[in-house]
């Protein structure tokens, strides 16, 4: 591998990570980027696993969707072992699928008939109730290196920061139209019952716990009705 050239591509995409306007947008440019940058690798996807649902993000072909899914229906699997360790293991690199039946004696026949043949994975992120984590497809055995790994992890490295950036920045484009829709809500309230603003909030609160109702949704249904009822 050109180091020197590898390097400036990794620079160049550490940028323009930074300057996509999505968070969507954002996991795309990291699986293309895998794609493009990490010799050996076929497909690329983001994994999130919430509880034991799993959730494919910005997959670059079928394969990975597949084999998310797979692990899902099967409950096992390299993500589910990442998720699950106890030992904080950041990078798994499978060398040959044929040869992980005793480890995981249902996914891996069926992922290699899908056409897996090694792969590897990078943790994004890990919380209690989430794991995220960058995961890398080759159709052939043995097809990542060492080099490949390193790679790899300088790619992920990138793409947890620029994940975590865009996340956060959803969060808070997610928070401050929440409030506009909750404020906008309780004007109409106020207006309509001669409130005040505590009370206008109240009624919103109220409404929200007994019909188990999120507050912004609640809030909404005021914006596009004119009432609660």
């Amino acid at each position: 591998m050109d180091w020197s050239r590898f390097a400036q591509q990794m620079a160049s995409m550490a940028r323009d990570l930074l300057a996509q306007e999505s968070v969507n947008a954002t996991l795309a440019r990291i699986t293309a980027s895998a794609t493009e940058l990490v010799d050996g690798c076929d497909a690329a996807g983001i994994l999130v696993l919430h509880d034991t649902k799993v959730e494919t993000l910005a997959p670059t072909h079928r394969l990975v969707t597949d084999s998310d899914l797979l692990q899902q229906q099967l409950g096992e699997g390299p993500c589910f072992d990442t998720a699950r360790g106890s030992q904080g293991e950041r990078i798994f690199r499978i060398a040959d699928l044929t040869g992980e039946h005793q480890r995981w004696p249902a996914f891996a026949p069926q992922a290699h008939a899908l056409g897996v043949g090694s792969m590897m994975g990078f943790l994004l992120f890990t919380d209690d109730e989430e794991f995220g984590a960058l995961n890398l497809y080759s159709r052939k055995p043995g097809a990542f290196t060492e080099a490949s790994e390193l790679a790899g992890w300088m790619l992920a490295s990138h793409a947890a920061v620029a994940f975590s950036s865009a996340r956060t920045h959803a969060q808070m484009e997610h928070a401050v139209a929440t409030r506009h829709v909750i404020g906008e809500a309780m004007g109409i309230l106020m207006g309509s019952r001669h409130l005040t603003e505590d009370e206008a909030f109240n009624v919103l609160r109220r409404y929200s716990q007994e019909s188990n109702i999120k507050l912004r949704e609640v809030a909404r249904l005021v914006c596009e009705q004119g009432s609660l009822y």
